[in-house]
């Protein structure tokens, strides 16, 4: 059976350092190539025998382990996550970082509230300029997300919450995308896409990407002003794939972190660019003959 390895690495006295990304493009291409190389340690079939490692090297420093070192090591993460709450979505894991390399928030639904941004916009104001890209990461099969699919298929379940402030905070921020997105799957495939089997798995794929894209836009609306050099990216996690996904503007091209459209206009074709990209037009062929 296969045995995978990934272990971090300090060389004690020795500091093994990678060379930190110069700007937000060469950030996104670090992480880019972080999760596919992790994605391909796992791609190698189980049956296969022997051990697969991989060594993520960690600066000493970092952990404040460095001989004569008495101070807490200070931060210096070269690109800011903010991701699910979802236990399946190990951040530094799929990006194939150690620490001190990210700055991670997560919540449900990776929504932009109010404690997002402000802890967002404490990395931009206090980490100088090592950072250099703000990334929005989702995931398939959000519950939150796939929780408000299910609002606005069936709108009644909504009453049930009703006691429910915290959870219907979460739900409220998602329920625009959602109906938007399924304006957008409407348009193209016709009014009657909802008699589909696929359609609700359909539907919360398409909102999962709406929503990474427009937080994503959103941060670089509101966030990027502060630093002009700083930029926004989105994608989508795959669970089943260990892949990341992101249908975007103007480029059939759909693997790997993406920039969103650069004004309100630009969203328009991009939600259509979304319901047309072969994943969800996959998932709403199920069980159509």
């Amino acid at each position: 059976m296969k045995i995978v390895e990934i272990t971090y690495r300090y060389g004690g006295s020795k500091r093994a350092t990678r060379a930190r990304p110069t700007d937000a493009e060469a950030a996104r291409e670090r992480l880019d190539q972080g999760s596919r190389t992790i994605a391909g340690l796992l791609e190698t079939p189980l049956e296969d025998r022997g051990t697969i490692r991989r060594i993520i090297p960690v600066d000493p420093r970092d952990l404040g382990v460095e001989s004569g070192q008495e101070r807490a090591p200070e931060q210096h993460p070269y690109a800011a996550v903010l991701g699910c709450s979802d236990a399946r979505v190990p951040i530094e894991l799929i990006f194939n970082e150690g620490p001190n390399d990210l700055f991670v928030v997560r919540v449900a639904g990776n929504g932009l509230g109010g404690e997002v941004l402000g802890s967002l916009s404490y990395a931009v104001d206090h980490l100088g300029g090592s950072l250099k890209l703000i990334v929005v990461l989702g995931h398939s099969g959000c519950g939150a997300v796939s929780a408000a699919v299910d609002v606005v298929l069936n709108p009644q379940s909504y009453l049930v919450l009703a006691e429910k402030h915290a959870l219907r905070g979460i739900l409220d921020r998602l329920l625009v995308v959602v109906h938007a997105s399924a304006k957008r799957v409407a348009a193209v495939y016709g009014s009657d896409v909802t008699r589909r089997p696929g359609y609700r798995e359909a539907l919360i794929e398409a909102a999962v990407v709406l929503n990474a894209a427009l937080a994503a836009y959103t941060v670089q609306q509101q966030l990027g002003t502060q630093r002009q050099d700083l930029r926004a990216v989105y994608g989508v996690y795959l669970l089943s794939k260990r892949q990341v996904w992101a249908p975007r503007h103007g480029s059939p091209e759909c693997a790997g972190l993406a920039y969103p459209p650069a004004d309100d206009a630009g969203f328009g074709d991009f939600g259509d660019r979304v319901v047309q990209s072969e994943r969800i037009a996959a998932l709403l062929a199920k069980g159509v003959e």
